[in-house]
């Protein structure tokens, strides 16, 4: 038999924690001002959904959702695991769960957290007639398909409601990291509320979480109020936030200089080399979790699951000098990556079979390109899109673009669109005929997370439809891995499956940066790359 699995009041998992506070850093247990008047400004970008919880997976949106709801976990500042709603999950087997949920949770229309709320959400996630783009976070439980949808209609079999405060899910597989998983938004509960009209839900969620959304000004700003009925480990120390939304990260930038905008998750590519001596705003920068990629859809000709496909795709690896692009455009603030993950994951693995790849030489880059030519001369150019809003993107994509135009002596170019949620909604439709910029931050702790959402058949992330049988078996195995040094060792030989293939091209990793305005207290960046911004003050 294996061994039984209890999640209670601990922690599961840790990393390296990535927290530092400001100078003069606020008191965790201050609390708010009485008189509802410090509101945090913080830098945001419209969200691309409705903010329902199983359609949202990315940044712009994500920041709300995990603002204003609370799941049955949540995560510390360094990456562990704490419960939240859940009052225990616990197993014998790793195969079937069960969950209990503390008494006393509502929602912010008062109506009380049930197991239903988790349930129901969970299975209208998983309907493959809502179309959500985190279904796959479903995958594991019984009843659905590979993407992750239902394959008996409205309901998984895989979710049973015992009573109010308890519910059991069972797995196709063991997975000893399950409880792990379910800090994510795809799992955050839904009121019976919702469930009359989700997409007007979205405009205006009722939640359970720290915040609640009081308005959505589309394009301009999302403003959030504290909920005063909220009990979890996420208190505010502030009385709301304000994410307001910018497509030029240079003034908002300047907005934070001039103290219009107090948090900023990230830095122009203008400011990189100097914002650390930057005496109008607080600084901070540590080793970082959010990789970078360029993914390649095998649906582009000359880049298929087949041989020219893999040739291509190493030729281009190859040819891009990613120590020259962190150092020339980043300040060497990113650093090359080795994998497709963070050195900062538990289960990284320094050496992982194929990873060669990556080390930039244009010879070799040359004649990989070359030998795809023997099998199918390429025509045309080698376009690479991306959104112009987000900070550095079209620096970088420049100079790689111009990398591969010189190494392999092609056409190579950019493709710049202006805001971020039309740059996604092209990619989610796929409607994006070219290579495009992706990355990642995640969304728990472990090498896991980087490549099952984003690579696996199926998988709500998986924007170029990458599907390998070996790299999917080797998953599963690592899921049901009982030590962290099996689960490392599947992994790794996962990620080898994914360096011969290259569905995605890993580049580098971001640091951890942040900045603030002067007179802001309390910041601290977390293990995904992000402020917490229920701690920051003024």
């Amino acid at each position: 038999m294996q061994p039984k699995r209890i999640l209670k009041y601990v922690g599961a998992l840790s990393v390296a924690a990535l927290a530092f506070t400001a100078c003069g850093g606020g008191d965790d247990a201050a609390g708010g001002s009485a008189d509802g008047e410090m509101v945090i400004n913080a830098h945001g970008t419209e969200p691309q959904n409705p903010l329902v919880p199983t359609n949202t997976n990315e940044v712009g949106g994500g920041h709300i959702v995990d603002a204003i709801f609370a799941g049955l976990v949540s995560y510390a500042t360094d990456g562990s695991t704490e419960m939240e709603v859940a009052e225990s999950i616990e197993s014998e087997d790793n195969l079937t769960w069960t969950i209990k949920l503390k008494d006393g949770w509502t929602f912010s229309d008062g109506t009380p957290v049930t197991a239903n709320s988790f349930v129901d959400a969970w299975n209208y996630g998983a309907n493959p007639d809502n179309a959500q783009l985190n279904a796959y976070f479903f995958n594991p439980i019984e009843g659905t398909d590979e993407e992750g949808n239902s394959t008996d209609g409205e309901t998984l079999s895989g979710l049973e409601v015992v009573d109010d405060l308890t519910f059991e899910v069972t797995l196709k597989e063991p997975a000893s990291d399950f409880p792990d998983r379910l800090g994510y938004s795809a799992y955050f509960p839904l009121p019976e509320v919702a469930f009359e009209d989700m997409e007007a839900f979205g405009e205006k969620p009722v939640s359970n979480g720290p915040y609640v959304l009081e308005e959505w000004n589309h394009d301009v700003e999302a403003v959030l109020s504290t909920n005063p009925d909220y009990e979890g480990n996420r208190t505010p120390q502030n009385d709301g936030l304000i994410f307001k939304f910018y497509t030029d990260p240079d003034a908002a930038y300047t907005d934070v200089q001039s103290g219009v905008v107090d948090v900023m998750d990230q830095v122009p590519p203008s400011a990189i080399s100097t914002f650390q001596d930057d005496d109008s705003i607080q600084a901070f920068a540590e080793p970082g979790s959010v990789n970078g990629t360029i993914t390649i859809p095998s649906r582009l000709e000359h880049f298929g699951d087949d041989e020219e496909g893999q040739l291509r795709r190493q030729a281009i690896s190859k040819a891009i000098d990613r120590e020259a692009v962190t150092s020339t455009i980043f300040d060497d603030t990113y650093t090359p990556a080795t994998d497709f993950s963070s050195p900062l994951m538990p289960d990284f693995t320094e050496d992982v079979e194929g990873a060669d790849v990556l080390e930039f030489d244009a010879d070799e880059a040359k004649e990989l390109w070359a030998q795809a030519d023997e099998i199918n001369e390429f025509t045309g150019s080698f376009e690479l899109s991306y959104n112009a809003d987000g900070a550095g993107n079209r620096e970088w994509v420049e100079a790689v673009t111009n990398q591969i135009r010189e190494n392999l002596e092609i056409e190579a170019e950019p493709n710049a669109f202006a805001a971020f949620a039309e740059f996604r909604e092209l990619i989610t439709n796929r409607e994006l005929d070219t290579a495009f910029r992706t990355g990642w931050q995640p969304d728990y702790p472990s090498v896991y997370n980087y490549i099952a959402p984003t690579f696996g058949t199926g998988a709500g992330a998986n924007d170029g439809d990458y599907s390998n049988p070996d790299f999917d078996q080797a998953l599963r195995e690592a899921a049901a891995a009982e030590d962290d040094a099996t689960r490392a060792e599947h992994l790794a030989d996962a990620q080898a499956i994914l360096m011969e293939d290259l569905p995605a091209i890993p580049l580098w990793n971001r640091d951890a940066i942040a900045i603030a305005a002067q007179g802001v207290e309390g910041v601290q960046v977390n293990w995904q790359n992000q402020p917490e911004y229920y701690l920051v003050t003024k």
